[in-house]
């Protein structure tokens, strides 16, 4: 492993020296101190916790336990003070001098869609008058809403999916396309990128912020690229923590829960969450905060026994229909692994030279038994959180900041095979200079995988160390198989008929599984523990690795380091003709290679996933990128028209440089409706996942998008598509599995032709309308887009025969699925050295649309009382012919919230609801392929506030009738959660 930390000096360096050129400024006048009280209009009592700071600078204070201020400054009079808190209009104050101490009373906020959002522009701006459709959640919102944690809370928000892997790990996404491992949509805390670079997974609630320390979240769905860069092209999430010099004191937080009510995946399980924050500051010139928390519980279960292969699909044996139901011997679970029905599967065996209703040469496909998903998984998780945060005021134009996150996670999720974390750890370190008009940020992320495993090499090797010796492979037990069936048939008859098949083949099975590890027993477990601790996936060969264990391995273990620096300058005082925003930022990944997910490529090809002398797999692999954008935005006809042109250019030395602009106006008219029309363009250079993974996964190997990764492989230009494999085996099998039929049947084979990688490009067009109506108590926000992608990312299995080319008849016998039963076809097969198969990321040939709409409505109908809904439609358009790779839409056509609520039906007294619904959709992925049913639950909760003691009480249910659902084929299955959360707010605070 190669030493890093010197490469952080390379992105801290260039905020230094702006740090130094900034320090001038703190010099110069005195300071002078502004003081006053803030109290509540109606009930005159003082209002703690108001943020009062001065318009156009950084410099800002809270009041204290008193409602009293004390703002030290040198901004010269007039001046205006900003004063703001939830629940209150945001109010101005000029300030003329020190002659006397200011009183003001804030008034409680009645209006709706008032909310200042900073997301959509990179600059603050009115909710009515963005750009894009944008959606905010703020310290209110997200306490009022009938959710456990605020970011459980994202899932009612308008055009939001979001996909449960487990309690410890969600991911949100918007407008299709949705995977578990989210590549297209970023989420932000405080600017810096969540995204797990070598997992390839967002961690937003995993490592970020508190419940405690959480300000807002803003939420953009659509292409964000023009302002955001290479990740954002399906949208984005921006959670923003508070300021220490804002929110002081100490806050505690602990929620209680019970989960798996109905007792079926697991007991009656307790999940707990506790958490503090504490901050402070001095003088309004140095603030700090910590912030921790802990959860654990038992985690939803993944545990769906359907079969994606019935007998009816050509990769079963659809010619017995004998062998259909329970006794489908392809049977492929969605959660279970180690059965993979797939040709040219390890896992899988043609059974030939049978005889069945007095016909010769018949041949069955068998899988392997396989485990379920729930013997290979610890169903116990835990998150334990920590960030701490230094500030530093240089004047009131600029504060400099740093600040350090960790969290360390379990759970379990979901990319090309299941992945089981465990002790996941991921570490951010920033340090940001921020000013009234401009923003310097550096930061680093470090990731360790920790004790984490992947599932499926962890079943598919057990299966084949079977009884304990390591030689139970495909061919062994495929001859166990056959030889129990031809005893079976002795026994009973003479021979295999319709009637008999099916006992016939549990019969097999029983005695092929002799001496294999069960689950719950010590040498199961002990197995178990052994592959899962073995860093190479692939299978055990004793005539390849002679020295090696006799077992392949499952253990994940990648690191990574990510470098990113980014700044931005707002011009628009200087320009004056127009508002001008200017960036650019820079990323470095460094991957360190493990040999089973990243590899040296310098290493000949069969030595990559050996270690070195020193332990390491070879030289550190690098992955850059480099981006810069302009933005200009102009207000005519007194300010009833907002114009906006941005441009962003990225560079990628894998690639040639991609131009991303955006245009936008918004238009108002009577003051009141907004109009907004929006098209950009959006490019995604592939993740590092995507772009540079090399895995030995078995007899398959997953492979990076990069071209050079191809060189001496050839699945680029000279491979078969894994789905016409399947279609010509089912035909050499039902003639007898010859090498004579498999020639006959050459026209089935299909070439892959690959082409060659490029990013993943959009084109999105956007148009919306957003209202206040009724007196202010009526917002109304409709959105509908249109966008196209081409050169859509994904992946696709393929085979490359070894030693020839895609025009021999070698290369046709190479996709032959020969017997495993310890027999040999008719004719030989030596004209062949067999076939190497490989999951490659690609590039669709197809053009994909998709588009939709969506409404949000929310009524301030009587007094305190809300009713708000939204509803979202989702749409991909079909191609006239099928794509190289399933695509994946996975998105419901049509979803809903309804939500009705009372933030205080009596003092200190509220309660919400709300009921979602979504319509069954199909799932596609590598994994798991399925239906999924629609969706219909409903939250609640209830709210009380003790502030004499400074508590609130918060009780609430999700999914409160317990109806179980699965959001995602071979996900978890997910309940009802009965919890009570109890926060203590603003304690030690002066």
């Amino acid at each position: 492993m190669k030493p890093y930390k010197h490469k952080i000096y390379y992105f801290i360096l260039p905020l230094l020296a702006l740090l130094s050129s900034q320090h001038g400024f703190a010099q110069g006048n005195n300071f002078i101190v502004i003081s006053g009280k803030i109290i509540d209009e109606l009930t005159k009592e003082s209002l703690p916790g108001v943020n009062v700071q001065i318009k156009g600078t950084v410099n800002g204070i809270a009041t204290g336990a008193n409602g009293e201020f004390n703002l030290k400054t040198r901004a010269r009079f007039p001046f205006v003070l900003l004063v703001s808190s939830i629940g209150f209009k945001t109010q101005e104050f000029e300030v003329k001098g020190t002659d006397s101490r200011i009183n003001i009373a804030l008034v409680t906020q009645t209006q709706l869609g008032q909310e200042v959002v900073i997301t959509a522009s990179r600059v603050e701006e009115s909710i009515l008058k963005s750009p894009v459709a944008i959606e905010k959640l703020d310290i209110r919102a997200i306490r009022e809403s009938p959710a456990p944690t605020f970011y459980d809370a994202l899932e009612n928000v308008k055009g939001v999916q979001m996909i449960t892997s487990s309690l410890t790990f969600k991911v949100p996404n918007t407008r299709g396309f949705n995977i578990p491992n989210n590549f297209r949509f970023m989420q932000l805390v405080d600017g810096v990128d969540m995204q797990a670079a070598t997992l390839g997974v967002p961690l937003g609630n995993a490592i970020g912020p508190t419940e405690l320390d959480i300000a807002s979240v803003e939420i953009t769905p659509g292409a964000a690229s023009a302002l955001y860069g290479m990740n954002a092209i399906n949208g984005m999430s921006n959670l923003i923590t508070k300021s220490p010099f804002l929110y002081q004191g100490l806050s505690i937080y602990q929620r209680t829960g019970v989960n798996h009510v109905d007792g079926i995946d697991a007991d009656p399980s307790v999940l707990t969450e506790t958490a503090f924050r504490f901050a402070r500051a001095f003088n309004n010139k140095f603030a700090f905060k910590i912030n921790g928390s802990y959860i654990q519980g038992t985690d939803w279960r993944s545990n769906t026994r359907l079969d994606q292969n019935p007998n009816n699909l050509k990769s079963a044996n659809p010619g017995f229909p004998a062998l259909d139901g329970a006794n489908n011997v392809a049977f492929d679970g969605w959660n279970k692994y180690g059965d993979d029905a797939l040709a040219g599967s390890n896992l899988a065996s043609n059974v030939t030279g049978l005889t069945i209703d007095g016909k010769p040469n018949q041949t069955l496909r068998v899988v392997r038994t396989g485990y379920w998903e729930t013997d290979l998984v610890s169903p116990k998780v835990d998150n334990l959180k920590f960030d701490a945060a230094l500030h530093y005021r240089l004047n009131d134009h600029a504060e400099l900041s740093y600040s350090y996150r960790i969290g360390k996670m379990d759970g379990v999720f979901q990319r090309g095979n299941k992945i089981q974390l465990d002790n996941v750890v991921v570490q951010n370190h920033k340090l940001e200079l921020k000013g009234s008009n401009f923003l310097v940020r550096g930061y680093a992320s470090l990731e360790n995988t920790g004790d984490s495993y992947n599932v499926k090499p962890l079943a598919d090797n057990i299966d084949l160390y079977g009884d304990g010796t390591g030689t139970n492979g495909n061919t062994a037990w495929g001859t166990k198989y056959k030889n129990a069936l031809n005893t079976y048939a002795t026994n009973n008859g003479g021979s295999l008929t319709s009637a008999n098949l099916g006992a016939a083949t549990q019969y097999a099975r029983q005695i092929a599984d002799a001496g294999r590890a069960l689950p719950g027993t010590p040498e199961f477990q002990a197995l178990k523990n052994t592959i899962r601790n073995i860093n190479n996936w692939d299978f055990y060969n004793a005539k390849t690795l002679p020295n090696a264990p006799k077992t392949g391995g499952a253990a994940l273990i990648q690191k990574s380091r990510l470098y990113n620096l980014e700044g931005q300058w707002d011009l628009s005082k200087q320009v004056k003709i127009f508002d001008l925003l200017i960036g650019a930022d820079a990323r470095l990944y460094d991957i360190i290679p493990d040999g089973n997910n990243f590899v040296d490529f310098k290493r000949p090809i069969n030595e990559r996933n050996i270690p070195l002398a020193d332990g390491s797999f070879g030289e550190d692999v690098y992955y850059k990128k480099f981006g810069g954008f302009g933005q200009i935005t102009k207000t005519l006809f007194n300010e009833k028209l907002k114009l906006f042109g941005s441009v962003r250019v990225d560079y990628n030395p894998e690639f040639d440089p991609k131009l991303t602009p955006r245009l936008a106006a918004v238009y108002t008219v009577a003051q009141r409706h907004n109009f907004r029309f929006t098209f950009q363009q959006g490019y995604r250079f592939p993740a590092l996942f995507e772009a540079l993974s090399f895995v030995n996964n078995g007899t398959v190997k997953r492979v990076g998008s990069l071209s050079y990764i191809n060189e001496g492989l050839g699945y680029l230009e000279n491979s078969y598509t894994q789905a016409s494999i399947v279609n010509f085996n089912a035909a050499v099998s039902s003639q007898g599995n010859t090498d004579a039929a498999a020639l006959a049947n050459r026209g089935l084979l299909k070439p892959a032709d690959l082409p060659k990688a490029r990013p993943e490009k959009i084109n999105s067009f956007e148009v919306g309308y957003k209202s206040i109506l009724l007196d202010n108590k009526l917002v109304v926000d409709i959105d509908a887009y249109s966008n196209t992608y081409d050169g859509f990312l994904g992946q696709v299995q393929v085979s490359v025969p070894i030693g020839t080319t895609l025009s021999t008849d070698a290369a046709v016998l190479a996709m032959v699925d020969r017997n495993r039963d310890g027999t040999t076809a008719s004719g030989g097969n030596a004209a062949s050295d067999g076939q190497a198969r490989y999951r490659v990321y690609t590039n669709a040939k197809n053009t994909y649309r998709n588009y939709g709409s969506s409404l949000g409505i929310t009524y301030n109908f009587y007094e305190k009382y809300t009713v708000a809904g939204n509803g979202s439609y989702n749409k991909m358009k079909s191609n006239a012919t099928n794509d190289i790779f399933v695509t994946g839409f996975n998105t419901p056509k049509w979803s809903t919230n309804l939500s009705f609520g009372n933030r205080e039906i009596i003092k200190n007294v509220g309660f919400s609801v709300v009921y979602k619904w979504q319509d069954a959709f199909l799932w596609e992925s590598p994994l798991v392929t399925g239906q999924i049913a629609a969706i219909n639950t409903f939250d609640t909760q209830v709210s009380v506030k003790i502030p004499k003691v400074k508590t609130s009480i918060k009780t609430g249910a999700t999914n409160i009738f317990n109806k179980r659902y699965v959001q995602y084929a071979g996900g978890p299955t997910i309940g009802g959660l009965y919890y009570v959360a109890i926060t203590l707010d603003g304690l030690l605070n002066k």
